[in-house]
């Protein structure tokens, strides 16, 4: 059962390209096919295709390396300023986008919380738990 998607950043790209990254997990998220031969409006609602597989759409680790602190906190920002480019959906409020640096990962481990939520990077959390709740009032 996949857990989470986990992007590694060695800081190869710009921080506003990492964070164009964002709108194809949420892309991911809301994909439904369509069905061939069956017209729209006799057919049931599409399902999102990850539903098929998975109770819950996995949660997306950004994990930061490749750059000191104020590198990190750059891209953290980015991050955060692409999630706030996102097409209005449920994205943010049900799949946890978190970002660590990896040396954070690698001194306290990962299941330690020191995750930062994209939505809320001054947040310190666990990527296990739902310990917080993106507000998404758009």
């Amino acid at each position: 059962m996949l857990r989470a998607f986990v992007e590694v950043d060695r800081a190869t790209m710009g921080p506003e390209r990492l964070a164009t990254k964002l709108p194809s997990y949420e892309r991911r998220y809301r994909y439904a096919p369509a069905v061939p031969g069956r017209r729209p409006a006799l057919q049931e609602p599409a399902l999102e295709e990850w539903r098929r597989r998975y109770p819950l759409f996995p949660r997306v680790l950004f994990v930061l390396d490749g750059t000191g602190p104020t590198g990190i906190e750059n891209r953290i920002h980015a991050l955060r300023a692409g999630a706030g480019l996102l097409a209005p959906s449920r994205f943010l409020y049900d799949v946890p986008v978190l970002a660590a640096p990896l040396a954070d990962l690698l001194h306290h481990g990962p299941s330690a919380p020191v995750w930062r939520p994209v939505h809320e990077p001054d947040l310190r959390v666990p990527w296990t738990g739902r310990a917080f709740r993106a507000d998404v009032a758009r």
